[in-house]
């Protein structure tokens, strides 16, 4: 194998043998032994089913790779055989450095065993020697952040606690490839935040195999794609041509191939001058509102900087200046951001991101723009505040972050003073979102049918 392959799969088939009865498990021990000594074609007693069938494909070093595909196409199965936990009928799988993984929740860890006690049995099977994972338990407790649960044993853990405890050993054990199978869809916001900054991390210098039903965690992060599909590599390539065609395949299966022809379709605008959603108030009154549960500013959240300033307060506004709790897709809002300047700062700015829950920015701003001509001038100990105000997209259920920040100097040179990973949390309830990452109010949204006339020779 090149040194420069992570990993290498040839021909790669796994089978397993279907037993319809116990019995036939017995007979299948036993008489076709019996009949090869007689000289005849042994019976089977079993039926094949074919996991994965001939996969071959190579991953270099430090590549991100995504796999898809319906529940049942094989990806669990492949990554375990990647990992060396699952034996192939046929094929081989080639590995170059130390793999670690995060495959079905739980796995790997004794439910008997305490979290020190699994902490230290998952590291030496990953390869840590004692005094390694004794240097680094603590880095590991931190990490998961499960308080006096770590004395106690695994099969008293939620499913979210059983994910950090994991995913906190798999962070520390100086892997060269990490495997992720769709684990982190249980974490909670904080945690899943958390994880995604150590995933683009170790993106920079290790290999990434990550497997996930969600498209566009899959196209944020990999820099190509495998589908599965029954067992079979269906397409390799690129993040957007692969996800399109997987998601293509997926819709037709479920709803049956549609037609693409929009002949005898006309667009018809009633002449109106007011620019609003035409949907809004069916939506605002039905179970479709976007409701938003935004969460108090948290000063401890992780956060850098030179602390030359200090973000001490974030919060939304309505119209009337009054805090929000909760706030409505499609409203206006305003974002308000106040910081107190430890040093001089002759050019503050403040900006903010507001990140999904996979940390992938779906926007932002900041104010250097609208303070360039008339710079601010702040002693040590003012204190600055900053207000966005802007009309809420429309955001698809899930949870969200905004990070915010305060830096010193211009766009592009600057001092940044104090960056706040998530100092808020919101929550979206639900959406009218048919697609993409967010929505925004349509002006219009009209459908008419244009009728045709037959015409009839004789």
């Amino acid at each position: 194998m090149s040194f420069d392959i992570a990993v290498k799969v040839e021909s790669l088939s796994k089978c397993y043998q279907i037993y319809d009865h116990p019995r036939d498990f017995l007979k299948q021990i036993i008489i076709p032994r019996l009949q090869r000594l007689a000289g005849r074609k042994p019976k089977q007693f079993f039926r094949e089913f074919w996991v994965l069938r001939d996969i071959s494909f190579e991953i270099k070093k430090g590549e991100t790779v995504g796999i898809i595909g319906r529940n049942g196409c094989g990806k669990s199965t492949l990554l375990q055989m990647i990992c060396g936990t699952l034996n192939p009928t046929s094929g081989n799988v080639q590995t170059h450095g130390r793999i670690a993984a995060l495959l079905e929740l739980g796995s790997g860890f004794n439910p008997e065993f305490t979290g020190r006690e699994n902490v230290y049995m998952n590291a030496t099977v990953l390869g840590l020697s004692q005094e390694e994972i004794n240097a680094r338990f603590d880095d590991i407790v931190a990490f998961a952040d499960i308080g006096e649960f770590i004395e106690q044993p695994i099969k008293t853990y939620s499913s979210g606690m059983v994910v950090r405890l994991a995913f906190a050993v798999i962070a520390h054990v100086d892997a060269d490839i990490l495997v992720i199978d769709e684990a982190l869809a249980v974490g909670d916001a904080f945690f899943t935040q958390k994880c995604m900054r150590f995933m683009r991390s170790f993106m920079k210098f290790g290999t990434v195999l990550f497997v996930s039903h969600d498209t566009g965690a899959i196209k944020n992060l990999c820099r190509s794609v495998i589908w599965l599909e029954q067992g079979r590599v269906m397409q390799e390539g690129t993040p957007k041509d692969v996800c399109e065609m997987y998601l293509k395949a997926y819709y037709e299966a479920q709803q049956g191939k549609i037609s693409p022809t929009n002949a005898g379709l006309q667009s018809k605008r009633n002449g109106s001058s007011v620019r609003m959603d035409q949907r809004r108030d069916f939506i605002n009154a039905s179970n479709l509102r976007n409701d938003l549960e935004i969460f108090e500013f948290d000063q401890d959240a992780p956060s850098f900087g030179t602390h030359g300033a200090q973000i001490i307060e974030v919060q939304f506004l309505d119209k009337e200046g009054s805090v929000l709790a909760w706030v409505v897709g499609g409203e206006q809002v305003t974002l308000q951001i106040k910081a107190i300047a430890r040093v001089v700062l002759d050019s503050p700015i403040i900006g903010f991101v507001i990140k999904d829950r996979l940390g992938q920015a779906l926007f932002g701003d900041n104010t250097y723009l609208s303070a360039m001509d008339t710079p601010l001038l702040c002693e040590s100990g003012d204190e600055i505040q900053a207000e966005f105000t802007f009309f809420m997209p429309i955001l698809p259920a899930g949870d969200y972050s905004i990070a915010t920040a305060i830096a010193n100097g211009t766009q592009d040179q600057h001092i940044q003073h104090h960056w706040i990973s998530d100092a808020v949390l919101f929550k979206s309830e639900s959406s009218s979102v048919s697609t993409g990452l967010v929505g925004i109010p349509m002006v219009h949204i009209d459908i008419a049918t244009q009728k045709t006339k037959n015409t009839i020779r004789n």
